[in-house]
């Protein structure tokens, strides 16, 4: 956008015919009284005083728009993965916008430094930076409505075994879903290595591949469009929770988890950015596995949502500016998103209009010698589609990858995220066949284990 056309967006058209119809009036009124100038009533002339403090306000806030706008933009890591994705994306039937929330389990900063190893170790309680690699610990598909209606949230289990696909959908073969984005960045990497690509713009363009290959991979797997994505590393929610501090949160039960630095006792408590960290990654100790760590995501969000509501986050501005900071350093959103924008919509996502669910798997297998969960492609196609009122056009799922076929060689092998491999936990299906577990509902502090 250019800064004529955000100076239009934001008002300076409107100024600009009222200073002319001022003018237009003037020349009338002059005519009309043959050079005599007629005494203007007192509630005229306040009238006019109220107009111009009020076009004034108009323009300061046009400004201040504009301003924030720039500010936000200027220097914000954007991607174009999605121009590539949406060639092969299931059609929309409606208005509605299906925003994908990636969470990347790098140790990694932008241009693919290692942090600092003290920084991993002691706030992140992270390992090494070789932990992790390039996998997406977290996604989460957000489908709002275009009536402006319950937003539905669907949290994908990472260690799904499914197809995944490149961006350009050329099939990588069966992986977990949050492989992905490494696999796709490892045979990027070596390919542009080889063509001379060095530092930063390796790093970015191999990145790109990744981000492809992810929003590729949840299309064909939902049969749903993406439209939006947000990505954030380890560091990167480190400080969203370092501005928001303390997140408060509700646990059943008290845990203490070495692997993650979890040590909480049972009930309501106060987190700071580490212990919001150890939070959302627990997974040993929980008789849930995996499962109960995505209810922890899911009950973290829903929290940073209920204080951004309730304490009027949104008005703060030196919290607003840390926020937009954060953005700008550790958050990477796609080029098509306007975030003023969607931050003015940001009501519908703070004011208890979020349903979190799970999508179920059908319990632990063993495939490319690690530990998988099988899934129901079609099952999970349908509980979305439920869900979603049919607001997509999408093809017929294929045969479930998880149970027929067999198991495929592992093109890249990336570093295990935790100690040696074991069951990620009971199989996430309810007893009805519907979602994992029970949804989490968005606004207020919910209790999880």
């Amino acid at each position: 956008m250019s800064e004529e056309q955000g100076a239009a967006r934001h008002g300076a058209g409107t100024t600009g015919e009222w200073r002319a119809g001022g003018s237009a009036r003037g020349r009338a009124a002059r005519h009309r009284g043959g050079g005599r100038t007629p005494r203007t009533p007192r509630t005229v002339v306040a009238g006019r005083i109220v107009v111009g403090l009020a076009s004034a306000a108009v323009l300061a806030a046009s400004g201040v728009s504009w301003a924030a706008y720039r500010w936000v933009t200027d220097g914000l890591n954007t991607s174009d993965a999605l121009d590539r994705v949406k060639r092969n994306a299931p059609r929309h039937l409606d208005n509605s916008v299906n925003l994908l929330l990636i969470g990347l389990d790098s140790r990694k900063d932008m241009n693919g430094d290692d942090l600092p190893k003290e920084f991993v170790q002691d706030q992140l309680h992270a390992g090494s930076s070789d932990i992790g690699y390039y996998n997406t610990n977290t996604l989460i598909l957000m489908h709002i409505p275009a009536d402006g209606g319950k937003v539905q949230a669907f949290s994908i289990p990472r260690d799904d075994y499914v197809q995944t696909f490149n961006g350009d959908g050329s099939s990588q073969g069966h992986f977990k879903i949050k492989e992905a984005y490494s696999n796709a960045y490892t045979g990027a990497r070596e390919r542009l290595y080889r063509e001379g690509a060095r530092g930063s713009d390796l790093e970015a363009r191999s990145r790109e591949a990744g981000r492809e290959a992810t929003l590729a991979t949840v299309q064909k797997f939902l049969g749903v469009p993406v439209d939006h994505f947000a990505e954030v590393n380890l560091l990167g929610f480190y400080d969203i929770a370092k501005v928001l501090q303390p997140v408060q949160v509700c646990l059943k039960h008290p845990v203490r988890d070495r692997y993650s630095g979890a040590d909480f006792p049972a009930g309501l408590q106060e987190l700071n950015p580490k212990q919001a960290l150890a939070f959302v990654r627990q997974r040993h100790g929980l008789d849930g596995g995996d499962l109960d760590r995505t209810h922890r995501q899911q009950a973290f969000l829903s929290s940073v949502t209920h204080k951004l509501k309730t304490q009027g986050v949104f008005d703060d501005l030196g919290k607003l500016r840390g926020l937009f900071g954060v953005v700008k350093k550790d958050l990477v959103v796609d080029s098509k998103l306007n975030v003023i924008d969607f931050a003015r919509q940001a009501g519908n996502l703070t004011g208890g209009n979020v349903e979190f669910n799970t999508l179920p798997t059908e319990g632990p297998a063993t495939r490319n010698r690690e530990e998988v969960e099988l899934v129901d492609q079609g099952k999970i196609r349908a509980l979305v589609q439920a869900k979603i009122g049919g607001s997509t056009s999408s093809p017929s799922p294929s045969t479930s990858p998880s149970s027929s076929s067999s198991p495929s060689p592992s093109r890249s092998s990336s570093p295990s995220s935790g100690p040696a491999a074991s069951p990620s936990g009971p199989a996430a299906s309810a007893p009805d066949g519907g979602f994992a577990g029970e949804s989490v509902k968005e606004g207020g502090i919910p209790c999880v284990n």
